[in-house]
């Protein structure tokens, strides 16, 4: 089956090998299997959990592998049985790619934590290149009040960000510690709901506290250093198993950490009295397609700023470096 336009080729970047970075591959149009659609990828923004798997990070990727999970496109094709997707609908393309629907999580509304789980970009070929193949049921309408190149890293940085807002509770002074691009969402929509952010960066890094004070930030410090003021929840993003400690210091008793990545180095030991007084330590897994509901239906109410660098689809290695390097303010998205 020829993909979009009638092309015979479809040109991607690939993981071969994880650790070993990308290579630009030319490969067949994938057919279409049953409940599927054909996606022309517009944009695709880069995550850190792209990185994660690129290094090695997280355990068994489907390989050869085309990276990528928040991917912006419109429909090109679609099978028989796909349903409520029409040929030319712009839609996203986030991290859950599929879930069994029968087992326990699934019918009680935690399909994110379904064991036969498929994830885009891991255990899915994702967006790092011209096409690619979803689930119909699993991809996503988006506001028409963005462009592509702002939408796609609400498609995981926004949904992630999102859950684990919701995780958090309704903090009054709300910590975050790592700010790229999952915090300078979180940020908005916190301010929206009337919330204090309080920003936590990589000791030195000016830009990161520059920025995060652009997006509304009441106060923005080094991450190894005490907050201001006590708070009432923190969200982790940095994927720094240093970090825990650090928050729970941070937070009041009856205070919430909520750790938002899907990775994270070893976590230190650390007294329990850092725990006590009813403090709760979390973590957030994955998204729900009722999280995507949520939070779309949110961002067409109240536009969210999402601070972009394109980079063209062959640079994915570079803007893969960069995110690893610190190099980001915000969100890199490959342009195909």
């Amino acid at each position: 089956m020829a993909g979009a336009a009638g092309t015979t080729s479809v040109r991607a970047m690939q993981l071969q090998l994880p650790g070993a970075g990308l290579i630009r591959v030319e490969t067949a149009p994938a057919d279409l299997g049953p409940h599927q659609v054909r996606i022309a990828v517009s944009a695709c923004g880069v995550c850190r959990t792209d990185l994660h798997v690129v290094d090695g990070e997280l355990p068994n990727p489907k390989l050869p592998l085309v990276p990528g999970h928040e991917i912006v496109g419109r429909v090109v094709a679609a099978a028989a049985d796909a349903k409520d997707v029409r040929i030319g609908d712009r839609v996203g393309v986030p991290w859950l790619g599929w879930t069994c629907g029968h087992c326990d999580y699934c019918l009680h509304g935690r399909e994110n934590l379904c064991p036969n789980a498929r994830f885009t970009g891991y255990t899915l070929d994702g967006g790092f290149a011209q096409e690619a193949i979803a689930y119909a049921d699993y991809v996503v309408p988006l506001p028409h009040s963005y462009s592509d190149e702002a939408v796609a890293p609400l498609l995981c940085a926004g949904l992630i960000g999102w859950r684990a807002l919701k995780a958090a509770g309704p903090a009054r002074r709300l910590g975050i510690y790592g700010f790229g691009a999952a915090a300078h969402i979180v940020a908005q929509v916190a301010q929206h709901r009337s919330q204090n952010i309080y920003a936590f960066v990589r000791p030195g890094d000016q830009t990161a506290e520059s920025f995060a004070y652009a997006m509304g930030a009441r106060w923005a410090g080094p991450s190894n250093g005490s907050a201001p003021v006590e708070l009432d929840a923190a969200i982790i993003f940095a994927p720094v198993g240093n970090l825990i400690p650090q928050a729970l210091r941070a937070i009041r008793p009856g205070g919430v950490v909520v750790c938002g990545g899907i990775h994270m180095s070893d976590v230190p030991e650390y007294p329990y009295a850092l725990l006590w007084g009813e403090r709760t330590l979390r973590s957030v897994a994955n998204l729900t397609r009722a999280d995507a509901t949520e939070f779309f239906a949110f961002a067409a109410q109240h536009l969210i700023h999402t601070t972009t660098k394109p980079y063209p689809l062959e640079d994915a290695n570079l803007a893969l470096a960069d995110l690893r390097d610190g190099r980001l303010t915000g969100a890199a998205v490959l342009i195909p």
